[in-house]
Formats: C-alpha cells, structure tokens, sequence
C-alpha cells in the first residue's frame, strides 16, 4: 500500500464525514477523480466505510455518505431520533416514520420508477397520508385500544385521525409541532431540511442530490422496514439516518 494513496483515501473519508461536497469539477473533485481513477484508493475507502458501517452513494458525478442500518455513532436510534424531533411518544415517532415514507413515495414507488416532481407541498404529503391511513380507521369502533401496540398502523391512524387539519393557522404560518396533521408533517420536514435531504423555498419542498443518492441506492432495500417496524409486537427496529 501506498502513503500516497492512504492519504487520499483519508481524505476522502475526513470530507464526507464532515459533510463537504466531493464532486467531479468541485472544490474537492481531484479526491472524485482519485476515488474512482485509482483502485487502490478506491478499496481503501471501501474498507473504512464497512468498519464504520457507512455507506457511499454516487449521483450526477457527486459522493455522499449514509449510515448503515443500526449505526449509533452516525446514524439514530428511535429515542434519539425523538429528541431530535421534540417528540414525547413511539407512536408519535411512527407516525413521522409514515410521513417519511409517503413523502418518498411521492417521488419513488421503487428503484426502477422514479416519479417526476420538482416539489411537493405540506397539504400533499397530508392528504397521501390521509388517504393511506384512511383504510386502518374505517371500522374504528371496533378497535380495543388498550389491546394495540403502540407501534401498529391502526394505532397511529388513530393518531392522525384523532389530529385537526391544522391548528388555526393559515398556510403561511404552520408550525413545526405536535398539535395538526400540518404540523407533523411541517415537523417531518424540518427533519428532512436540517438532513440537507429537503430544501424550503415558497411553501415548497425540493429534494436535493443528498436525498435522490439515498434514496435511488437504499429504497428498494429498506421501503418495507416501516411495515415489519410497525407491525413488530415484540421489538423496536433502529431506522438509518
């Protein structure tokens, strides 16, 4: 092995941790270049990024990380996923994780079908969810409460349904919160923004290169955790960041 080469690949992984764009024609596009012109450097970093459970996306010329399913240095476990989004209950958390989910439906039904959208908007995201989690609340009378998990689709259907359109607020001024079908999704999406997977401009959410890598390479992957999490009855399952 080279020192020359170590160095590199060091490099390489020191920029994409700490967030820095590696793209070719960049700032940093001779560390592209090295990445993919040298193979020595190529399977240097390959190996770091297995130790640290890490994982190294390739979209439109540009590279960026993610964590692998169960990471807890770079990735959340549930309880910190909810501190990090102000939120008091696992069922409140699974309600978000279903945001998610519908609002990468919005763009993708799997791998192979990108769906054309330059944006969605907060009622969007809103009714899909509605609509998806209408089927759990049809036959709500029937449902014990004190038997459901807390992690079950029925019960945060219940959850939604349970929650007003919005809290009195006009369209300009929702807020990130726990108090609206609105704000829940606003919350979801401030989550997105500070993953720099989202940008906010005029009411509306556009998703970034950072967010197409992911989603493009891991979708097909992980679309079916939210199922088998939120049907679990036994276990909690840690989501990658």
């Amino acid at each position: 092995m080279e020192m020359k080469n170590l160095e590199k690949a060091m490099d390489i992984y020191a920029k994409l941790i700490t967030g820095e764009e590696i793209k070719r024609g960049g700032t940093n596009g001779g560390l592209y270049d090295d990445y993919y012109g040298n193979a020595e450097v190529y399977e240097i970093v390959d190996v770091i990024l297995k130790k640290m459970n890490l994982n190294i996306y390739e979209y439109k010329e540009s590279l960026f990380l993610s964590a692998g399913e169960g990471n807890r240095i770079f990735g959340y476990s549930n309880e910190e996923l909810k501190r990090a989004m102000n939120l008091r209950y696992n069922k409140e958390l699974y309600l978000c994780y279903f945001i998610m989910y519908e609002i990468l439906l919005s763009f993708y039904t799997d791998s192979a079908s990108y769906q054309f959208k330059e944006y969605v908007r907060l009622e969007d995201i809103c009714d899909e969810v509605t609509k998806a989690l209408s089927v759990y609340t049809r036959d709500i009378a029937i449902y014990d409460m004190e038997e459901e998990q807390e992690e079950s689709f029925r019960t945060i259907a219940l959850l939604w349904d349970e929650l007003p359109a919005s809290s009195g607020e006009n369209q300009d001024e929702i807020r990130a919160s726990r108090a609206s079908k609105a704000s829940f999704v606003k919350l979801t999406f401030n989550f997105f923004v500070a993953e720099k997977l989202f940008v906010e401009v005029n009411k509306r959410y556009y998703p970034t290169d950072r967010f197409q890598a992911i989603v493009e390479h891991y979708f097909e992957e992980y679309r079916g955790r939210i199922y088998d999490t939120l049907s679990a009855t036994d276990k909690k399952t840690e989501y990658p960041s």
